[in-house]
C-alpha cells in the first residue's frame, strides 16, 4: 500500500512539472503579430506556449464559463477598455512583480497589478498634406471647431478604439465638455463614418476629408503599400495634456494552472527583447521606456503622451458610449 502510495506521489510530481511546461494563452491579438514573439519566448526558455486564438468578447465569455476549469494561464487582447472589462469580470488574480513594476510606466498598467500593458498606440490626428498646414492643427478639441465643418473623417463609434478615447476625455475634460466635441465633430464630418482606420486614412489621401483620427500603426502599415500617400501626421494635445495613448496588453487570469509560468512570461514580455519585437512587427510603441521604436515610427517625432491611467478608457466605457449615442455619433 505505502508503495502504492509513493508512486501516485512521484507521477502527481511528474504531472506538475509538465504542467509547469506549458502556459496556455488566450488572446484576442491577430495570431500573425503574436505568435512570433511567443515563439522566441518558447525558444528562449523551453516553456511550450499554447495560443487560443480568437475575438475579445467570445474569449472573455468562455474564460467565465470554464471558471476554475479554464486551461488559460494568460488572456491578451487590445485595448485598456477589454482589459478593464476582463478584469470587471473577475477574470484576472493581481500580480506582484519587481520586474514588471520597473519595465511599464505606472499609467500603462491596471492600479491593482490585475493587468499590463505590453505595447502602446496613440490615436492622434491626421491630415491631408495637399489642403492642411500643420499649423492649422492643435488639439482633439479644435476638431470640432467650426473651421472643419464638412472636413472631418471619423471612424465608428462601435470600435473599442473611439469608445476608450471618449472614454478618457470624459476622465479628463468631465462629461459636459466632452460630449460638446463630440457633437462638434458629428456636425463636421464630410462623410459617413468608416469601419475603420485604413479606411478613414485613404478617404484622407483621396481628398474626401480634410482631417481624422486614427492610430498610429494603421498610418505606419498603410505607408509600407501606399508611400506617397498625401497624409500626415499630427500629434494631438501637445500644448495641452498630450497625445492619447493606448495599450495591448494581458494579466494571469484568476484561475490560472502555471501561474509562475504565466507571471514569467508577462516579464517576458515587458523586457527589451520582446517590446523590440513588439515594435518593428505591428508599428507600436514599446511599452517599456527604455526600447526605442521602430524607425518609422521613430521618425514622425517623440510626442508627450497623456498619462491619465489607461484603465479609464474601461471605467467610463460605458458613459462614453451613451454620450456618443446621444450625440448621433454612429
Amino acid at each position: 500500500m505505502n508503495k502504492k502510495i509513493a508512486l501516485m506521489a512521484v507521477l502527481a510530481a511528474v504531472s506538475g512539472v509538465a504542467a509547469a511546461e506549458e502556459i496556455t494563452v488566450y488572446t484576442a491579438r491577430a495570431e500573425q503579430l503574436i505568435k512570433p514573439i511567443l515563439g522566441v519566448f518558447e525558444q528562449e526558455t523551453g516553456i511550450k506556449v499554447n495560443v487560443v486564438s480568437g475575438s475579445e468578447g467570445p474569449l472573455m465569455e468562455r474564460l467565465k464559463a470554464e471558471g476554475t476549469n479554464t486551461p488559460a494561464d494568460i488572456f491578451m487582447t487590445v485595448d485598456a477598455g477589454n482589459l478593464w472589462q476582463a478584469n470587471n469580470l473577475g477574470l484576472f488574480q493581481p500580480v506582484k512583480s519587481a520586474a514588471l513594476a520597473a519595465n511599464l510606466p505606472a499609467h500603462l498598467r491596471d492600479p491593482g497589478n490585475n493587468w499590463f500593458g505590453l505595447s502602446v498606440r496613440a490615436r492622434t490626428i491626421f491630415y491631408n498634406k495637399l489642403t492642411v498646414k500643420p499649423e492649422q492643427l492643435s488639439s482633439y478639441e479644435d476638431l470640432a471647431s467650426p473651421q472643419w465643418k464638412g472636413k472631418l473623417c471619423l471612424r465608428t463609434s462601435k470600435k473599442v478604439y473611439n469608445q476608450s478615447l471618449v472614454g478618457t476625455m470624459i476622465g479628463s475634460y468631465g462629461p459636459v465638455k466632452t460630449e460638446r466635441i463630440v457633437k462638434g465633430w458629428v456636425d463636421n464630418l464630410a462623410a459617413p463614418v468608416f469601419a475603420d482606420d485604413t479606411k478613414m486614412l485613404e478617404a484622407i489621401g483621396a481628398g474626401q476629408c480634410d482631417v481624422g483620427i486614427a492610430n498610429t500603426y494603421y498610418y505606419g502599415r498603410l505607408l509600407k503599400t501606399q508611400p506617397n500617400l498625401p497624409v500626415g501626421l499630427f500629434w494631438a494635445n501637445q500644448k495641452l495634456d498630450g497625445v492619447h495613448v493606448n495599450v495591448s496588453g494581458a494579466g494571469v487570469t484568476k484561475h490560472a494552472k502555471n501561474a509562475k509560468g504565466a507571471v514569467k512570461l508577462l516579464e517576458w514580455l515587458s523586457a527589451e527583447k520582446a517590446q523590440k519585437l513588439f515594435a518593428d512587427i505591428d508599428m507600436e510603441f514599446p511599452a517599456n521606456p527604455k526600447v526605442a521604436p521602430n524607425p518609422v515610427v521613430t521618425s514622425w517625432g517623440k510626442p508627450k503622451q497623456d498619462l491619465i491611467n489607461v484603465s479609464e478608457a474601461g471605467s467610463k466605457q460605458a458613459q462614453a458610449v451613451m454620450l456618443m449615442d446621444r450625440v448621433g455619433y454612429k
